[in-house]
């Protein structure tokens, strides 16, 4: 029973997983817009999302496992599937060096927010539907 259980919550975990990550990304990436020769970083989230759902699916994977919490992930990722980081595209150069456009982040920012907040409202509704059948 809690196997179905992690099983049909799993998906909508790991995504809200990796939207908070790339929510710290992105305001990681506003907070720097002042800053000399800053590259603004993002992930791809579809393939990190793929990466994370793989790794989750073979515990039992070989390679690099992580025996405690306090390990670090390989250089460039994240942690969750450890998705690379990617250096954002230059819209509009600017002469420090700095890669940040603050209309492309805030678009960035709002809709990750969007998307997180709608991930939250599927998981309270499946939570609803199981709670519904439980009780009968």
């Amino acid at each position: 029973m809690i196997g179905k259980l992690d099983e049909t919550l799993r998906f909508q975990e790991t995504a809200l997983s990796l939207r908070a990550q790339r929510q710290q990304l992105i305001a990681s990436n506003i907070a720097n817009a002042d800053t000399p020769n800053y590259k603004a970083r993002d992930i791809d989230f579809g393939k990190a999302l793929q990466g994370a759902l793989d790794a989750r699916a073979s515990e039992a994977s070989p390679g690099l496992t992580k025996t405690s919490a306090v390990h670090l992930s390989p250089a460039g990722s994240i942690g969750a599937g450890d998705a690379p980081l990617l250096y954002r595209s230059v819209q509009q150069g600017s002469v420090d060096g700095n890669t940040v456009d603050m209309d492309v982040e805030r678009n960035q920012f709002a809709d990750n927010g969007v998307r997180y907040e709608a991930g939250l409202t599927f998981i309270s509704a499946q939570i609803k539907n199981l709670l519904t059948a439980i009780q009968g």
